[in-house]
């Protein structure tokens, strides 16, 4: 009577103890997405590292620059700097196969003729073209974002561009 009563109960038993873990994994990947979410402009690095962890290959990293050392003052006119180290930029990426991103991040404090959104947005035009004439096919570049969520004072704003996919057809 002993062994049919204990035969029940270690069924229970391995059902809890699957319930449990599989609590525990949903509970891990709530906690990771949270702490992804709240890592803001860290959250491409820290992409990067855990599929490292996971044996994937490193995502592509791309560069980070101040529109302020592209453009001149408050406006959406390349400086001769900018130009030059933009088609530094282009000769990197037409070896590269793939897309292009371009990002907007933050605002110029400094504008004059247009408001924040209007020049960011013609920022990322100037850049897309002065790349593209540099023999980045227009098929290839796609412009992401307008944001200043993470507009730091005193930073301005900042121009990503990174590899990135081909742009849907």
């Amino acid at each position: 009577m002993t062994a049919s009563s204990s035969a029940p109960s270690s069924a229970t038993a391995r059902r809890n103890r699957w319930a449990v873990s599989f609590a525990d994994l949903l509970l891990l990947l709530l906690a990771f997405f949270v702490l992804l979410q709240a890592s803001g402009s860290r959250r491409d690095v820290m992409l990067a590292q855990v599929s490292q962890q996971f044996g994937g290959r490193a995502m592509a990293q791309g560069m980070e620059l101040r529109a302020a050392d592209l453009f001149e003052p408050g406006e959406a006119l390349l400086s001769a700097a900018g130009r030059a180290r933009l088609a530094a930029v282009a000769r990197d990426y037409v070896k590269r196969p793939g897309g292009v991103e371009i990002r907007s991040r933050g605002s110029d404090p400094s504008r004059q003729r247009f408001d924040q959104w209007d020049l960011a947005a013609a920022r990322l035009g100037a850049i897309a073209r002065a790349l593209q004439g540099d023999g980045i096919a227009q098929d290839r570049l796609r412009l992401r974002g307008l944001d200043q969520a993470e507009d730091k004072p005193g930073q301005g704003q900042m121009i990503r561009i990174a590899p990135g996919p081909l742009p849907a057809q």
